[in-house]
Parts: C-alpha cells; sequence; structure tokens
C-alpha cells in the first residue's frame, strides 16, 4: 500500500465519520444554544437544565437516525472491500 492509497483511504473514511456525525453534532449544538440563551434571559443556573435535554436530545436523534446511520456504514463497509484489491498487492 502507498502512502497516497493510505491518505486516501483515511480522507474517505474521515469523510463518513463527518457526514455520519454532522446531525448529532448540529442539533446537540443549537439545544446548547437555546438552553444557553434560556438560561441567560431567565437568570437560571442549574447545570441539569442544560444537561438533561442536550443528552435526551442526542439519544432521540441517534435513534431516529440509526437505519440511516447503519445504512451509510454498510454501504462504506462493502464499498472498502469490494475495492481492497487495489489496496493489497
Amino acid at each position: 500500500m502507498s502512502p497516497d492509497q493510505v491518505a486516501e483511504l483515511m480522507r474517505h473514511l474521515l469523510k463518513e465519520a463527518l457526514i455520519i456525525s454532522t446531525p448529532i453534532l448540529l442539533l446537540a449544538a443549537v439545544t446548547s444554544f437555546a438552553l444557553s440563551l434560556f438560561q441567560t434571559l431567565t437568570s437560571l443556573q442549574d447545570q441539569t437544565l442544560s444537561t438533561v435535554p442536550r443528552l435526551l436530545i442526542v439519544a432521540i436523534v441517534m435513534l431516529v437516525g440509526l437505519p440511516w446511520f447503519l445504512r451509510r456504514m454498510v454501504f462504506f463497509t462493502v464499498t472498502l472491500f469490494s475495492d481492497l484489491h487495489r489496496y493489497i498487492g
């Protein structure tokens, strides 16, 4: 395996990881912003008020998006295994 092939493989891997993690991270960031704004406007400084809803949103997004995440990862793995002959030898 040449260094160029390793770099190409890592680029594809990181791109897939970014695509899969984007919905979760985006909704967690939006939720954090909304909760921080709410806490600032109401002067509430309770830590559980910001942590529990964020965890719930992330868990719900992961459960709802699980079929899409799995399809995406399986497609990437099948593509990788079908092109394995390019990387070996």
